[in-house]
């Protein structure tokens, strides 16, 4: 019943049902999984300057379902939503900077996008935060900020718990208790201005 209503909203040009229709085909949701049809729903929706369904496009050809694959093609359809502050869209950019997938490799950029994303609570920006902090990519490694924003991944997304953990027990054994407390802090200070959203 959702599929219909969907659409006869999406077939009068309204974005957001030609989005959830796009997510219906790319999942197999009430109708059978059709990545292409995802594409042709999600396409109609971008074009509008619908965010979620350019990130998802952008999914789409990075990894080649539903269309021949292009990173490039990707990451201007990532650059799209991210520069509409989607959280998503802005992380996806900075990996693929960091990566120099679709894009010449420019780690010190994926780094910015990655901190956008995370700044909004995505707990992936924040879990790669940690990540490159730890080991120098694109910023000086500093184990402080490191161990700080892998902290932040785990409040924001518990099932993400296991590698951003391992991070933060191989951060534990480079650090002193000091530096330990002043990541604590920094976390809580994070925190304060930035309140759990549910991302």
């Amino acid at each position: 019943e959702a599929v219909r209503w969907y659409r006869l909203a999406a077939d009068q040009g309204f974005a957001d049902a030609q989005f959830n229709l796009g997510v219906l085909y790319a999942n197999g949701l009430g109708v059978p999984r059709d990545e292409a049809e995802a594409v042709r729903w999600y396409r109609l929706a971008a074009d509008q300057g619908f965010a979620d369904a350019q990130s998802n496009l952008g999914y789409m050809y990075a990894n080649g379902l539903g269309v021949p694959r292009d990173e490039v093609e990707a990451v201007r359809w990532y650059r799209l939503a991210a520069d509409q502050g989607l959280a998503l869209a802005q992380y996806n950019l900075g990996y693929v900077y960091v990566n120099g997938e679709g894009v010449p490799r420019d780690e010190a950029e994926g780094v910015r996008w990655y901190r956008l994303a995370a700044d909004q609570g995505l707990a992936d920006a924040q879990s790669n935060l940690g990540y490159v902090y730890a080991n120098g990519i694109g910023v000086s490694r500093d184990f402080v900020l490191a161990y700080m924003w892998a902290s932040l991944a785990i409040i924001h997304e518990p099932t993400e718990i296991a590698i951003t953990q391992d991070l933060i027990r191989d951060l534990q054994q480079e650090m002193t208790s000091e530096q330990i407390s002043e990541s604590q802090q920094l976390a809580r200070e994070w925190l304060e201005t930035h309140p759990l959203d549910g991302n």
